[in-house]
């Protein structure tokens, strides 16, 4: 027994120490760490259980053969981030380039049937060169178990997806599936079809990083929920994103102390947006001055930045924040925007975080290129998402809430459980020059003195239409508050909101725009 025992030894430590010391320094040198660095800066200390280390592939033919190494190019397993259980999976680009093949996709296939059935988050760590070669279609056909299993888990439990490396082809489709992507700049990539074969089609020259790096996917295509410059630090905020969700969707989010008082005054947002709703105003330290400490995760924040999506705690308690930007557009809704907030409202309701929506919109954006791009067909996303949500929901008015974009924005009629305004909010068809211009056309146009005409009817149709107690005199909105204190109203309204429950309708799901 003790040499079987000692035998066992050995293989464990071989497994441990990778295929070569050669691969291992080839990894270093393109600045990326080994697969289990990796899974030691993402879990706890000493708590990864790992599965089937000592797998290997059966495949044979092209010197396949000869060439068997443990794990397969993939490590799997589970441990703990803050005490809470987590599963994994990370490709070894050292072996194989990282490429998926038949026993290699089964490790991945048992990882990911374990997480859905514990309940517990999942997150690859993609350094992979795509489907193995050598092994054809039947390594192909795995990648269909993961999007299969993707598919699956959606909605049910966290996917997390880590690009730390290539990840081209189809392969790309599985961290398109899962609930956020996480890139490293430099050394990550993801496209479908590589520079080469865009020369070879297009005629067009571009690198890998211009095609499909971490700053192309985090501000042009928006696949990228979050870009940074190191692993290290990249994978740390992995970490503090799993602080603020839920295990699964029959969980809520992890609550945390907070030293923050809940009746904390806020008198700094008086001074922060102007009354003037033309001028603009950064809406994140709005947001910084509500939240509890000032902290707040931001997802796609260079992405569609017309509008804010974040994760924030409020008494301890995790909400998701979306908020209009005046600072970027004016903060209109766009194409762009729509996807972006109605993907985090989806996440939301998906995993019971509570959506508090900050308004100032002056509508959607005019322009042939927004109709052309089906800004209908995008923006009834948004409408679709939130009238579909279940999740306590509540929207702030700060200024203007004008035309279709205020009905989208969460408004009580399409099923906010409270709505609030400040005193220099607008809520209305259009601005009141726009709408002046329409109603009194004929009148302006006639007069003697047509600008001052238009001044005194703009004046009238704001103190009929527009004052600040308008909607809230017809019971569309719940109160006009003070500003300051506005995180004492948020965290009271969400204490009470906290057991809310909705029924859904009969059907096997519904069939939102796409």
């Amino acid at each position: 027994m003790r040499s079987q025992v000692e035998e066992l030894a050995g293989i464990r430590e071989r497994v441990l120490a990778g295929p070569s010391e050669k691969a291992t320094a080839a990894q270093k040198a393109k600045g990326k760490l080994t697969v289990r660095e990796r899974i030691g800066l993402l879990l706890d200390d000493g708590s990864f259980h790992e599965v089937e280390p000592l797998r290997r592939h059966r495949a044979t033919g092209f010197g396949l053969e000869a060439k068997k190494p443990y794990t397969d190019g993939v490590v799997t397993g589970w441990g703990t981030v803050e005490g809470r259980t987590v599963f994994v999976y990370a490709h070894d680009f050292r072996i194989f380039g990282g490429a998926l093949g038949e026993a290699h996709a089964t490790k991945i296939h048992k990882i990911m049937d374990m997480a859905i059935a514990a309940g517990a988050p999942l997150v690859s760590l993609n350094d992979g060169a795509g489907a193995r070669i050598q092994e054809g279609v039947t390594a192909l056909a795995g990648y269909g178990g993961i999007f299969r299993r993707n598919t699956k888990a959606s909605g049910v439990i966290p996917q997390i997806s880590v690009m730390l490396g290539p990840c081209a082809g189809g392969a790309a489709y599985s961290p398109a599936l899962t609930d956020f992507v996480f890139m490293v700049r430099e050394t990550s990539q993801m496209f479908i079809t590589g520079p080469d074969v865009v020369k070879a089609v297009t005629g067009e020259e571009i690198t890998q990083n211009g095609l499909g790096g971490a700053d192309v996917h985090a501000e042009t295509s928006g696949v990228c929920h979050f870009a940074y410059d190191d692993e290290e630090t990249c994978l740390e905020e992995v970490r503090y994103l799993l602080s603020l969700l839920p295990r699964n969707n029959r969980e809520t989010p992890p609550a945390a102390p907070c030293d923050d008082p809940a009746d904390r005054r806020c008198d700094g947002l008086a001074d922060l947006v102007p009354a003037d709703g033309n001028r603009p105003y950064d809406m994140t330290r709005v947001i910084e001055e509500v939240v509890d400490d000032g902290e707040y995760l931001e997802v796609h924040q260079r992405w569609a930045r017309n509008i804010i999506c974040a994760l924030a705690r409020l008494d301890g308690q995790v909400v998701g924040i979306i908020a209009n930007q005046p600072q970027t557009l004016a903060g209109v809704l766009d194409i762009e925007a729509s996807e972006k907030a109605a993907r985090f409202v989806q996440m939301c309701d998906a995993f019971s975080i509570p959506i508090v929506t900050l308004l100032d919109v002056p509508g959607f954006l005019p322009g042939v290129g927004q109709e052309h791009g089906g800004i209908i067909r995008h923006g009834a996303k948004l409408l679709y998402a939130y009238c579909d949500a279940t999740v306590p929901r509540i929207s702030l008015i700060l200024r203007k809430a004008y035309g279709g974009a205020y009905i989208v924005m969460d408004s009580q009629s399409i099923g906010a459980d409270l709505t609030y305004a400040w005193p220099t909010n607008e809520i209305a068809v259009m601005g009141a020059e726009g709408a002046a211009g329409v109603i009194f056309r004929r009148q302006i146009a006639e007069a003697d003195d047509p600008e001052a005409v238009r001044a005194e009817l703009v004046k009238e149709y704001k103190a009929e239409l527009m004052h600040p107690y308008y909607a809230a005199e017809r019971g569309l909105v719940d109160d006009v508050i003070d500003p300051a204190d506005t995180r004492r109203v948020l965290i009271g309204a969400l204490a009470m909101l906290r057991t809310k429950h909705a029924e859904r309708p009969a059907r096997k799901h519904g069939n939102p725009p796409q």
